[in-house]
């Protein structure tokens, strides 16, 4: 059978390939035996709009119904932040959501979330893969077996998310400003929810299409080119929103159509949370964001640590501090004052509302950025090499690090989750292997876009890399 691994961000896989009923109906017994060891009794369940995702979710449904763990299992598609949500809401033990998040049509995946509302820390995750079956359970109880019994509820996370979004944010006052907003949803689970909480947004891929049209649902600016061309069209568009396949994560574009990467909004959060709404806390960014948000930080007096890749690493720290901003490159990004996972509609309203309140467009907001940070650019591609060659790459890193890149001399090296190279004060690139995706990522920060893609073309001719998607 399969070996089940989860990498940065749930167990991902090829679906009738390695994703199949059989080996989700392994995970789920593992997810269960671990719940039942801890004394874990109420589990959430919920999918995205991915192929067969209401086939596997009710098939994780019926493992958990197997070991008497009562289930309330989500009407239709939801975002992954509707399942920690209601995870808290329902006092449940354990969230479960069937998704690949940004991940290509063909894969689906398994994400776990914990009691508070947050991804499963890395221990218990690692307990979980150490219970997984080598063979699937058979005999399990039909849903109406369930619901008889009393172990099976279902559930309106939209409905609950939306009413939790209504009592945090002032939506009069956000529609009173006039600011005209396109959503775009890339075909995933947030475009229900975000249809009823801005219907004035010009809607974008609201549809239902568990093939994306071929695309992954990542929303990065060459997947958006669709809503970037719509803005530049459309005067009155002052701002624009995407969320993935999940809609935990979030990509932005300004008034003109440009896309606003997850560092500019990082920063953009910590001007707001803290100058606007001056409210403190640490701050807590990945290996890969820029390190302008330490800069801020500094300036503003606050603690800020950097962690491994992937937000479960955030959350591990948001349950036990007081977290002002936290937040990752690939746009998975969390304030206080809501639970502590990413969630890309919640983000994308919170930026509205700092327009709003603010008078400023979101372009007026990042030149304040800059004038305190200084100005930079960002941009990352992901190579798609052999596996032979990504290895090679990475054992050169490990074992004789770059010393020069094209023209670029190398500084200095960190290396918490990859290898980043700094070229100077506000240049550097970074080589990391995807922990979702059979991808080389190559990261790179400089003053310029220019300058962002000179330092990547040159470390692109030093590794030899060849496919660039």
């Amino acid at each position: 059978m399969t070996s089940i691994k989860f990498g940065t961000d749930g167990w991902r896989a090829i679906i009738a390939k390695e994703y199949t009923v059989d080996n989700v109906t392994r995970v789920a017994e593992g997810t269960a035996k671990w719940m039942k060891e801890n004394e874990y009794s109420k589990v959430v369940i919920g999918h995205d709009c991915r192929f067969a995702g209401q086939l596997f979710a009710e098939t994780t449904a019926r493992v958990f119904g197997a070991y008497g763990i009562r289930v309330n299992l989500a009407k239709g598609f939801v975002s992954t932040p509707m399942v920690s949500l209601g995870v808290v809401k329902t006092k449940s033990d354990l969230g479960v959501v069937i998704t690949a998040s940004h991940n290509p049509p063909s894969y689906n995946g398994f994400k776990l979330k914990s009691a508070f509302g947050g991804p499963t820390i890395p221990k218990d995750i690692a307990a979980v893969e150490d219970l997984v079956p080598e063979t699937p359970m058979s005999g399990l109880p039909t849903l109406d077996e369930m619901f008889e019994d009393g172990l099976l509820n279902y559930i309106d996370l939209e409905s609950m998310y939306i009413e939790h979004v209504e009592a945090n944010f002032d939506l009069d006052m956000i529609k009173s400003s006039n600011l005209k907003v396109a959503y775009d949803a890339m075909y995933g689970a947030g475009q229900r929810a975000m249809a009823k909480i801005l219907p004035d947004a010009v809607l974008l891929h609201c549809d239902d299409d568990p093939s994306f049209k071929g695309q992954a649902p990542e929303p990065i600016h060459r997947n958006l080119g669709e809503l970037s061309d719509l803005i530049k069209n459309d005067p009155s568009i002052q701002l624009g929103i995407a969320n993935d396949g999940d809609a935990d994560r979030i990509g932005m574009y300004d008034e003109d159509g440009h896309f606003v990467d997850s560092h500019h909004i990082l920063l953009l959060l910590l001007l707001y949370m803290y100058k606007y709404k001056e409210r403190t806390g640490k701050v807590v960014i990945t290996f890969s964001v820029t390190d302008k948000m330490k800069k801020l930080a500094d300036l503003y007096g606050l603690d800020c640590e950097v962690t491994k890749i992937g937000f479960k690493y955030i959350a591990e720290i948001m349950i036990n501090e007081e977290v002002l901003v936290g937040g990752e490159e690939s746009g998975g990004l969390a304030v206080a004052g809501h639970i502590p996972e990413r969630d890309g509609i919640w983000i994308g309203l919170l930026i509205l509302e700092f327009m709003a309140k603010t008078g400023k467009s979101l372009k007026g907001l990042i030149q304040e950025v800059y004038d305190i940070v200084g100005p930079f650019s960002f941009d990352r591609d992901d190579l798609h090499i052999k596996e032979e060659q990504k290895q090679a790459i990475i054992a050169t890193c490990k074992n004789d690090p770059y010393k020069q890149l094209g023209q670029y001399t190398v500084q200095r090296i960190e290396t918490t989750d990859g290898f980043k190279f700094y070229l100077s004060d506000d240049e550097w690139v970074m080589i990391r292997p995807s922990g979702t995706e059979p991808v080389l990522r190559v990261y790179a920060q400089a003053p310029t876009m220019e300058g962002v893609r000179s330092i990547l073309s040159a470390t692109h001719e030093t590794l030899s890399a060849v496919e660039q998607v």
